[in-house]
């Protein structure tokens, strides 16, 4: 009977500690959303993401995926990290200008180094430790800059060098610092939903736009645009938000944990934006448009042209801390550079 006994206490005590093992498996869950397709870079990286670190948390920390809009669009996904009715999201910087103006810093032209280890050291220096900060008031949890490519313009006329920007009609998104940056190219800046546009560009609405080549690709816009000019002008940055009550509700070693995988992954992230965007210039040759690469010099004459104006309208809409951002920005940049 005592050995009985012994032996079912034994297996008991055995069946409790399984049971809080698997407890334990998902024991913090996060439905990360956010807008491109499951093909894309930042949805490919996110699934490496997340099953590192469910790995280094030992199956503590779950990650959830749902890419193109499955939990809305991208306000809704911001406001729903502020409610907590999901945890995560990978926004695009430019969608958040009327969130946070200080993150519309990101809108202006060449701000970002055209060399992908200077950007990174930008990114993860300071100025990204300050671009991040920014939110710590938006009832958000920011902790990472993701690169997500660079912007580059089309039009259905020529863009033969700067003077024919001229009087040509972009689309742009509803910025102030997009709207200068065209205002100091000459060019009139439209304001149009991105689902309009190619319908704009094929009527006649619109003459021209930027978008990174994979966008320009898988939009087909090329289809109704003649002219490529590779110019790499706007960084397209994602900012990774967390919920805060969520994000504190876990142990100190499994933020780490999730805050150095994302930082982890991005070497990856570069090289499979980068395929994709050899892969998408070649599907826009092949359509027969007219594709150009901006010389070093020209990229530099464009900076000359159209930093200064539309750092300008950023400080008109971030105020102080776009000041203080600027300043911030102005010193790193400089220690990249050398």
């Amino acid at each position: 009977m005592r050995r009985r006994h012994l032996m079912s206490t034994t297996l008991a005590l055995g069946l409790a500690i399984g049971l809080s093992a698997g407890a334990q498996a998902q024991e913090f869950t996060a439905k990360i959303g956010h807008l491109e397709s499951a093909a894309q870079s930042r949805h490919v990286m996110l699934e490496k993401v997340a099953g590192l670190v469910n790995e280094r948390t030992g199956g503590a920390v779950e990650f959830q995926l749902f890419p193109q809009s499955q939990l809305g669009n991208q306000r809704q996904m911001t406001e729903g990290v502020q409610l907590g009715t999901i945890e995560a999201t990978v926004a695009p910087a430019a969608f958040l200008g009327g969130f946070n103006a200080a993150i519309s810093i990101l809108d202006i032209p060449y701000l970002l180094p055209n060399d992908e280890d200077r950007a990174q050291a930008l990114r993860s220096g300071p100025f990204g430790k300050a671009l991040l900060d920014s939110f710590d008031d938006k009832g958000v949890e920011a902790i990472a800059l993701w690169p997500n490519g660079r912007k580059n313009f089309t039009s259905n006329k020529p863009l033969d060098d700067i003077s024919d920007f001229e009087d040509q009609k972009f689309r742009v998104m509803d910025s102030k610092v997009l709207i200068e940056q065209f205002n100091a190219l000459g060019a009139s800046a439209i304001v149009l939903p991105f689902g309009e546009l190619y319908t704009s560009l094929q009527t006649g609405v619109v003459d021209a736009q930027e978008n990174p080549l994979d966008t320009i690709s898988n939009m087909k816009f090329y289809e109704v645009q003649d002219y490529l000019v590779v110019s790499d002008h706007g960084a397209m940055e994602d900012v990774v938000m967390f919920n805060p009550a969520w994000w504190n509700s876990l142990p100190e070693e499994y933020r780490t944990i999730i805050v150095d995988t994302f930082v982890e992954v991005i070497p990856d992230l570069r090289a499979h934006k980068a395929a994709a965007v050899e892969t998408s210039l070649q599907t826009i040759r092949d359509a027969g448009t007219n594709v150009r690469i901006a010389s070093e010099e020209e990229r530099a004459m464009f900076r000359d042209r159209l930093f200064g104006p539309s750092s300008q309208a950023y400080i008109g809409i971030a105020g102080d801390k776009g000041e203080e951002l600027i300043a911030i920005y102005e010193t790193e940049y400089a220690n990249v550079s050398q």
